[in-house]
């Protein structure tokens, strides 16, 4: 068997943790660790500590100075240890109160230290010790200093330069990752490798350096807070780069499997837009193109279109729709529910009648159902539109060619894939009306090719919108009348079907009735998801048909629904929605020859913070300016697939809001390297190419 010292000669970044651990009894931290896939040394390195301040010198008691850290030592002269009235700890064990007092090892003088709600094993410790080391906040309670909640510090462990806490990992407590850190022999510290070594950030401040920074192995005179700056920078910028290098892997996943080559010549595509019953605007014209260039070129499409409410994004579908077809190639386009998805129907029904179009809903009769399955496997089916029921086993197509996803964020990943796996190297067009902000297309998308309608239709009248608060309700609402008398309809939306005893939102059942009082002459109705599918369908079709004059709602509308003659959005405790969200809702009112009105309806005074974010709707209309705000007001998440809450806390930095110029400069590096030498990324993109979580993400 090897010696203890011959083994950790031996280790090396990428030694596993069971090596790093080798001839001591199996760890459970070690476990939990490769749970969440920290199975090797240098994957410790990303455990980031919580904080981390030069350790203080052991210092007499007089020199102890109200709220600064102090560690002293002592001799134990009284220890009392009393039951913490009333409070228990997990598992319900009891929990204690510790006061001690102790007299200075360098002096006469004495300090009390105190403990609140400690547990057993801590009381035990407390009570067995004569000696102390400890380091804490110097506090004052009835003009006598005492120190609050000291840690104590193992005598051996006195010495040490950096007073580091690292978080709880996978229910792992921070001392035990500590120790973990410290079975790292001192050398390896020397051998981090770069990522990427031609990188010119390196030449800054490289990635081991960074790391010796971050963990507190360098000299405490060289650790200064400008330094540890640039080392979460540097930290920053590889994460970018870890990222970015996904990105790239996914694109090379995408682009190395072959695709039917979709083509039409020049003039027959020119026919499709000519025989429009309108003109493109020059950002369709410029969208288009390019989806045809993707169609053409062997490899499968991945392009997201993304462009706000109402600006053409379907016409750019069915274009792509009909050049698949003319190929000789069917088309499926998936819409999150049926309202869209039959208005998609429509739509593409009234552009070409003669087309073989089919509907496939969940609420599709069994019968037809039947019928329309046949003639999708025979490719007698040009085109079929439809929610998640496309993605069913039962659905098969004799040649699919090209997959249309609206609202993609509406699906989960795998519904996607399920539905592009029922062709071969099927080509993909998503479609967002929630813009993506620059840095998070960078950071999330920058594997797809992004096309962007900003340009709006001739014709639109535009929106205003208003924060109404609970002193003009009684203006709001005659104006709501004035508009229904000449013959205009309006959408109520709520954040509740029913009303609720402990949630303080108002719900569509309870102003239903509410308004059918308020709005006598006019005819109200509700639409919500506890309602079949045949009733809000049948509900959807009184509305555009006019039938209906006011739909009390909740936020199924956001997306399908198109009635040009709705001029009044009114949306109530608007606080409760996203600002995506609201710019959704709308956008459903102002699309015909009329203005359209929207109005933020309050029934309490909401915080500052509440009103400043609501104000983004108010005083913008473009939809990217109001997708950089949500962002930045809701965060980001995790890229890469989303951990568990509570499975990990490791610390991350790379912020793409925060972060936005090293981001930049990460895809430009990534974009440079190749140009110039890629050689030196190929044996990253091709390993983790591998990786199925990354690719599950397409």
């Amino acid at each position: 068997m090897k010696s203890k010292t011959s083994s950790t000669a031996e280790l090396s970044w990428t030694s596993s943790l069971e090596q790093l651990t080798q001839g001591r009894r199996p760890s459970p931290t070690i476990e939990k660790l490769s749970a969440i896939g920290i199975r090797s040394i240098i994957d410790l390195l990303w455990i980031l500590p919580l904080r981390i301040n030069k350790m203080p010198s052991l210092m007499p008691f007089r020199e102890a100075r109200l709220e600064e850290f102090f560690k002293g030592a002592g001799k134990v002269l009284h220890v009392d240890v009393k039951p913490a009235f009333g409070r228990r700890g997990k598992g319900n064990i009891l929990l204690y109160n510790a006061h001690m007092v102790i007299k200075d090892d360098q002096s006469l003088e004495t300090l009390s230290l105190r403990w609140f709600n400690v547990y057993p094993n801590q009381k035990k410790q407390i009570e067995g010790l004569d000696q102390v080391v400890f380091l804490g906040l110097v506090q004052e309670f009835k003009a006598q200093r005492q120190v609050i909640n000291p840690q104590l510090i193992d005598p051996n462990a006195a010495s040490a330069a950096y007073l580091i806490e690292y978080p709880t990992v996978n229910k792992i407590a921070g001392s035990f990752v500590r120790k973990v850190f410290d079975l790292i022999p001192i050398r390896l510290w020397d051998e981090i490798p770069e990522t990427i070594p031609a990188l010119g950030y390196d030449a800054k401040l490289g990635l081991g350096q960074a790391f010796k920074i971050i963990h507190g192995k360098v000299s405490p005179e060289n650790f200064t807070l400008k330094l540890r700056d640039a080392a979460e920078e540097r930290l920053v910028y590889e994460e970018f780069l870890i990222d970015q290098l996904k990105i790239q892997a996914r694109r090379k996943f995408i682009k190395r499997k072959a695709a039917p080559i979709l083509s039409l010549d020049d003039g027959r595509v020119a026919d499709l837009v000519h025989h429009l019953p309108f003109e493109l605007t020059l950002d369709q014209k410029k969208v288009f193109d390019e989806v045809v260039r993707d169609l053409r070129s062997g490899s499968p499409m991945m392009r997201m279109v993304q462009g706000d409410v109402g600006c053409g994004k379907t016409i750019v579908a069915f274009l792509a729709a009909r050049v698949t077809n003319k190929a000789g190639s069917q088309v499926a386009l998936m819409c999150p529910t049926e309202t869209l998805a039959t208005q998609h129907f429509e739509s593409f029904r009234a552009l070409n009648p003669a087309l073989n179009l089919e509907l496939l809903l969940g609420s599709t009769k069994a019968k037809e159902k039947r019928e329309i399955l046949k003639r999708l496997a025979s490719g007698e089916t040009e085109i079929v539109i439809g929610t998640h029921a496309l993605f069913q086993d039962s659905v098969t197509f004799a040649k699919l060619g090209l997959v249309v996803i609206d609202e993609q964020h509406k699906f989960g990943v795998e519904q996607r894939l399920r539905l592009v796996a029922k062709g071969t190297g099927t080509h993909c067009l998503i479609m967002t009306a929630t813009p993506i902000p620059r840095t998070l297309s960078l950071a999330q998308y920058g594997d797809l090719d992004i096309s962007t309608i900003r340009m709006m239709p001739a014709g639109r009248r535009g929106i205003k919108t208003r924060i109404t608060e609970p002193g003009n309700y009684s203006k709001y609402l005659d104006f709501v009348r004035g508009r229904l008398a000449l013959g205009e309809q309006a959408y109520f939306v709520f954040p509740a079907i029913d009303e609720s005893e402990t949630a303080d939102l108002q719900s569509v059942k309870e102003n239903a009735k509410k308004y059918q009082e308020l709005l006598a002459g006019y005819r109200v109705e509700m639409l919500h998801g506890q309602l079949k599918s045949e009733e809000k369908e049948a509900t959807v079709r009184a509305f555009r048909d006019k039938s209906v004059d006011v739909l009390i709602a909740t936020s199924v509308i956001e997306v399908g629904i198109n009635v040009p003659n709705a001029t009044i959005m009114s949306i109530y405790n608007p606080e409760r929605f996203g600002l995506s969200s609201l710019h959704q809702l709308r956008g459903r009112v102002g699309r015909g020859d009329r203005p359209g009105f929207c109005f933020l309806v309050l029934d309490k005074d909401l915080p500052p913070e509440t009103l400043q974010r609501l104000r983004v709707i108010e005083q913008n209309l473009d939809g990217f300016v109001i997708a950089e705000e949500d962002l930045r007001f809701r965060g980001e998440g995790d890229l890469f697939g989303v951990d568990q809450s509570g499975t990990t806390s490791t610390k991350k930095l790379a912020n793409f809001l925060t972060h936005s110029a090293i981001l930049e400069q990460v895809v430009r590096d990534v974009e440079g390297l190749q140009q110039s030498r890629p050689e030196l990324l190929a044996p990253h993109l091709e390993r983790l190419a591998k990786d199925q979580k990354i690719l599950d993400t397409i």
